[in-house]
């Protein structure tokens, strides 16, 4: 079986992929809940010869492992929906209810395009009686950050030699840098009740703490560095005006693009929150929610993924699909749409992105939102790249993104991610030379600057 081959395999499991990420769609979970989501994925893995691995300690985490040897290869799959985010197949928002999940980040695409990838892959190590091991890592929990952080504590990566990640988006590129650094930590302010209007002399209002340390945070801004990002809610007020808050508490998050400077900031956030106790008289404490780290680069892996995106062929989308997409594209500003056009220097004018940004652009590039997939990056290799699933202007994390997840437009994008997938580990299984430059440059970039576990 030669490469092309291998992505005609994703072409015969075709339905296979798409009903388990319509399937996903339909029954969206949010992170910590994704038993349906799971227990699909394992099913499906299982009844085509996979040997499924739970996770101790983390629910609805599980690898399943094809084959025998090096190398051995991880595609990481994720399938947590988002609350708030449920959206109909519509051109307008439309959820299917209230105030419930979906699947505004994609993951149902992104785990499903990992699973196809893997299926295909196990077909030409049987066919070929190729030497080398695949893993589908199926991942809970990422968009609370800290799902592959418990699984890294729990030792599941040990034994791979690579690691194989991708994302949907509005456009075709492989990412070099990737993920900004986080802390979420949660701030508990407690002081004294009191009648508010009798005796307000006698209280120790916690909300006057929270509201002080926000003030505080927000003069820090002006003295960190321009790419770090710090945004907070208050998640507890204190209850009725008339009595004199004993309880508050806010919830904050801290990014950058490296750790160190999330940690320097993130001692600086807590030493604001003494002060601010210590001007109401109040006492502070802190909870840690989570924690993850920005994505190692490699650049082996970026060149291979590049190379093979550059040889597929990308999506071929029909009118009606196109025709969907800009709709969608219509209930975002023209200035996000030209935004997109501007940052990746697309020439095509069309709501979906057909060909790959240049080589240059995808290494300047910055994805900046925050993932627990950068912890793997630091202990193993690994790459990360995008596919257009939804039009360009649209981003993450919103119902026009929850509406073309569950789209033809959208399933499109996902099997082109599986052949990306399935491509560069063809290449990986047949160059060995490959593996051994790409955790060479990880071992040399982590020498004298290892990962340590983030959770507190």
């Amino acid at each position: 079986m030669n490469k092309q081959d291998l992505i005609a395999e994703i072409e015969n499991l075709k339905n296979v992929i798409t009903d388990a990420s319509i399937s996903i769609w339909n029954n969206p979970e949010i992170s910590g809940e994704e038993k349906f989501s799971s227990d699909l994925m394992k099913d499906i893995l299982k009844s085509n010869e996979f040997e499924i691995h739970e996770i101790n300690n983390v629910d609805y985490a599980f690898y399943a492992e094809y084959g025998q040897g090096s190398p051995v290869i991880a595609i990481m799959g994720e399938y947590d929906a988002l609350p708030g985010m449920s959206q109909k197949k519509d051109t307008k928002h439309n959820p299917v209810i209230e105030g419930g999940n979906g699947h505004g980040c994609g993951h149902n695409l992104l785990g499903s395009a990992a699973m196809g990838a893997v299926l295909a892959i196990k077909n030409y190590i049987k066919q070929d009686n190729v030497k080398g091991t695949i893993r589908f890592y199926g991942c809970p929990a990422e968009e609370t950050l800290n799902g592959k952080v418990e699984m890294i504590r729990e030792n599941a990566f040990d034994g791979c030699d690579v690691a194989l990640s991708w994302h949907p988006m509005n456009v075709n590129t492989p990412i070099y840098n990737s993920y900004l650094a986080n802390n979420s930590i949660k701030f508990k302010f407690n002081g004294t009740s009191a009648h508010a209007a009798a005796v307000p002399h006698l209280g120790r209002s916690a909300l006057d703490a929270v509201e002080l340390m926000n003030t505080g945070a927000n003069y820090m801004r002006e003295h960190v560095i321009d790419k770090a990002r710090i945004h907070y809610t208050i998640t507890d007020a204190g209850g009725p005006p008339n009595i004199v808050p004993k309880e508050a508490e806010s919830w904050y998050f801290v990014r950058a693009p490296h750790r160190k400077d999330v940690t320097e900031i993130t001692d600086r956030l807590i030493k604001i929150s003494e002060g601010a106790a210590l001007m109401t008289e109040t006492e502070a404490s802190h909870k840690y929610v989570a924690g993850c780290y920005e994505m190692m680069p490699n650049k082996v892996l970026f060149d291979l993924t590049y190379k093979n995106m550059q040889e597929l062929k990308g999506p071929d989308f029909t009118l009606e699909e196109l025709q969907f997409a800009d709709e969608i594209q219509k209930t975002v500003s023209v200035h996000q749409v030209e935004g997109d056009i501007n940052n990746y220097k697309i020439l095509e004018k069309y709501s979906m992105h057909k060909n790959v940004v240049s080589k240059e652009v995808a290494q300047e590039m910055y994805l900046t939102g925050s993932s627990d997939s950068g912890d793997v990056s630091w202990i193993l290799p690994m790459n990360c790249f995008l596919t257009a699933c939804w039009p360009l202007g649209i981003n993450p994390h919103t119902w026009q993104a929850t509406s073309m997840a569950g789209s033809e437009a959208g399933q499109k994008g996902m099997l082109y991610a599986s052949k990306v997938f399935a491509s560069i580990a063809y290449d990986l299984l047949n160059d060995s030379s490959l593996v051994e430059s790409a955790k060479k440059e990880f071992s040399d970039k982590t020498k004298n600057n290892k990962y340590v576990m983030p959770l507190k």
